[in-house]
C-alpha cells in the first residue's frame, strides 16, 4: 500500500538499463522515474495482502481484495501496466495471478511476501521485519511469482514505499532493482475521484511512475472510476502508456 510520503533516504539515478545487479551487489540506486526526454509514462500497480487484510477477508467484513473493475477497465482501455504484488495475495488468488501473467499487457513485479515495512514508522502497517529476514521475505516473493510467471520482472517496490538505507543493502543480494514513483495517484483511501485524478494528471510528466492500486476492498475504492479519466488525461497530453520495462530501458 502506498500513500503520499517523502523519499526515504538518499535519492540515487536510475539504471539505464532494466537488467538487475548481480547477487551480491550493492544496490544500483532506486528508480522514480525514467528519461524526461520522450513523451512516456508507465502506470504501476501495488496489490498488498496483511495478515490483518487475511482475517478480514476469512471473518467476510471484506469480500474481497481483488479490483476486477479496474483490471478490465485497463484491458478494455488496452493500457500496458506494471503489477506490483504482494506475496500473500498471490496465495490468496493464484487464479487471478495466472490470469494477469497470461495477459500481454501486463509485467509483474514483487512488492514483498508478507507486506510488512522495511522501516518504521510506516502508516498502519505495523512492526517491521528484522533486517536478518528482509532478503528471504522479498526471494520468498520472487519464488512465488515465478511459479505464474517464466519471465517476472526484477522489479520490487518496499511495502509502503517505506526504506531506509538499512533496508537497501538487506535487499542488495536478491538481485532486484528498487522502483519508487514520482506521481502518487492519491487512490489509497482515497474519498475524490476528482481529487485522484487532478492529482495524477498535474504530476504526470515525461518519464513519470505513476503508483495507483489494484487491491480493490475498502482500500482503493474509487480506482476503477478514476482510471478512465487518468488515462484519457494522459493520451490527451500526449503521453504514450508504456510498461515500466519500456520505459526504463529508453534511459535516463
Amino acid at each position: 500500500m502506498h500513500v503520499p510520503s517523502a523519499h526515504a533516504g538518499t535519492v540515487l539515478s536510475a539504471p539505464t538499463t532494466t537488467t538487475p545487479p548481480t547477487p551480491g551487489s550493492p544496490p544500483r540506486g532506486v528508480v522514480f522515474h525514467g528519461s524526461p526526454d520522450r513523451p512516456l509514462v508507465a502506470l504501476t500497480f501495488d496489490t498488498n495482502m496483511t495478515d490483518g487484510m487475511l482475517a478480514e477477508l476469512d471473518r467476510g467484513t471484506v469480500k474481497s481484495f481483488v479490483n476486477q473493475t479496474a483490471i478490465s477497465e485497463l484491458r478494455q482501455m488496452r493500457v500496458p501496466a506494471t503489477i506490483f504484488l504482494a506475496g500473500k495475495w498471490i496465495e490468496r488468488y493464484p487464479d487471478v495471478t495466472t490470469s494477469l501473467a497470461a495477459d500481454p499487457l501486463f509485467e509483474l513485479a514483487s512488492h514483498s511476501y508478507s507486506h510488512r515495512p522495511f522501516k518504521t514508522p510506516c502508516y498502519h502497517l505495523g512492526r517491521a521485519l528484522p533486517v536478518t529476514q528482509m532478503a528471504a521475505d522479498v526471494d520468498q516473493s520472487e519464488q512465488l511469482l515465478r511459479r505464474f510467471t517464466s519471465q517476472p520482472t526484477p522489479y520490487f517496490r518496499f511495502p509502503g514505499g517505506c526504506y531506509d538505507q538499512r533496508a537497501l543493502d538487506a535487499v542488495a543480494a536478491t538481485g532486484v532493482v528498487v522502483v519508487q514513483y514520482d506521481d502518487v495517484s492519491g487512490d489509497a483511501f482515497g474519498t475524490s475521484v476528482n481529487a485522484i485524478v487532478d492529482q495524477t494528471l498535474r504530476s504526470a510528466k515525461n518519464g513519470s511512475i505513476i503508483v495507483m492500486h489494484l487491491t480493490g476492498g475498502n482500500t482503493a475504492p474509487l480506482t476503477a472510476l478514476a482510471l478512465p479519466r487518468i488515462v484519457d488525461g494522459l493520451r490527451g497530453r500526449g503521453l504514450q502508456l508504456v510498461k515500466l520495462s519500456e520505459l526504463l530501458a529508453s534511459g535516463p
